[in-house]
């Protein structure tokens, strides 16, 4: 039988790794998978994290399956985190969560909840988007289609196209957003935006899919929130993919939530119901430690605070090099104009490079980068932003 299977190509951002880690130049940068890193290079675990995980492997008395919605406490905390604690929503049970293996995991569940609620649904996703968004919603059956999203000349969003593509779908369709922190390009969409897209999914009737895989790295809790705590707000059914891999450091334990919101009670439970039934049916039951992690970080005060202190100190170092990037390049070449850089949030921009010119970067200057340009800002530390900016700027 498998003597008809094909042979699939190298993933191309592991094979950016791949290359990066042969190459024995010392100058070597690597700007592509999106991971949060130390100025040594080093991805960490939060201390908080790692004091829970202490306490953990200390008083843990079994490792039995957790139920079949994940961990409750959990649960209760990825929606606290989300929607503040005390919200209305969680409190009557208009809003619930279950715990999924991280937020690829949490989008295949909602898409085919989504799958089995409209088979003939169309998913509109980013232009551009998270390489991945499209194989885990197409996957399933449905149907992925693009809005425009980004002014690659302007570094921003092109809110009046994105607003004018919504208008024209038909009452049904789901969009998929970006909660914050845009992945591949940092541009994010302002309050003003949120609530003109808001206004027009209301209007015309089409279904919000929220991914929010970096709460905290773009502006801090709260304001990466604002999106999703407006839609539910002001819409009557949204639904949600939390990820916990980067804010609290846990990408390997594949830790997320899949949220679904809706006005009617009743909903919000049958809704629930079925994706425990699909969850059933692909995983069996989620995996465990890294969900008690963040309960366990959430529920006491003094380690939530320690992290939330880290999860700053990691956002307002990511600023930083944004900026001192922007800064350099202007100080090399005026002509160029990358101040949008210095404007997004997260760990991710757009490069105005060509494909071509990329290549020049790796080959000549060893800076690694996907083809398409995006750049992991916190593979910049302040020992080789002077040489990244050097860099792009022979190669622009």
């Amino acid at each position: 039988m498998f003597e008809t299977i094909q042979q699939q190509p190298e993933d191309p951002l592991l094979g950016i790794t791949a290359a990066f880690r042969r190459d024995t130049d010392p100058r070597k940068i690597d700007l592509g998978v999106g991971v949060y890193k130390t100025e040594d290079g080093e991805t960490p675990i939060p201390a908080a994290v790692q004091r829970a995980a202490r306490a953990l492997a200390a008083d843990q008395q079994t490792k039995t399956y957790v139920g079949q919605t994940g961990n409750e406490r959990f649960n209760k905390a990825t929606l606290e985190l989300l929607f503040g604690a005390g919200h209305a929503a969680i409190a009557d049970g208009r809003v619930r969560a279950l715990q999924a293996p991280g937020g690829s995991g949490a989008l295949r569940v909602g898409a085919e909840l989504l799958r089995l609620a409209k088979p003939d649904a169309v998913i509109y996703v980013s232009d551009p988007s998270w390489a991945n968004h499209v194989p885990l919603l197409s996957n399933t059956g449905l149907t992925v289609k693009r809005y425009p999203y980004l002014d690659r000349a302007r570094g921003d969003v092109n809110v009046s196209a994105m607003l004018d593509t919504l208008n024209t779908l038909p009452s049904g369709s789901v969009v998929l957003l970006h909660g914050c922190c845009h992945n591949p390009s940092g541009a994010d969409l302002s309050r003003d935006a949120w609530n003109a897209v808001t206004e027009v999914i209301g209007k015309r009737g089409l279904l919000p899919f929220i991914d929010i895989a970096y709460q905290g790295l773009g502006e801090g809790l709260d304001a990466d929130a604002f999106g999703a705590r407006l839609m539910i707000e002001k819409l009557p059914e949204v639904l949600l993919a939390v990820s916990c891999s980067k804010n609290f450091g846990l990408y390997r334990e594949r830790t997320g939530a899949v949220m679904v919101y809706d006005q009617k009670v009743d909903r919000t439970n049958a809704a629930l119901s079925q994706m425990m039934r699909i969850a059933r049916g692909m995983y069996s039951m989620p995996p465990d430690h890294g969900a008690e992690l963040v309960a366990r970080v959430c529920e006491n005060p003094a380690l939530r605070a320690e992290w939330v202190a880290e999860l700053d100190g990691m956002r307002a170092r990511i600023l930083t090099l944004r900026t001192a990037l922007v800064d350099k390049l202007r100080a090399l070449r005026p002509d160029l104009d990358y101040s949008f850089v210095a404007r997004q949030r997260g760990l991710f921009s757009l490069l105005p490079l060509s494909a071509a010119q990329i290549e020049r970067l790796r080959n000549e200057r060893h800076v690694y980068m996907p083809s398409d340009g995006r750049i992991n800002a916190a593979g910049i530390s302040q020992r080789n932003v002077a040489y990244l900016a050097e860099s792009i700027a022979l190669v622009a």
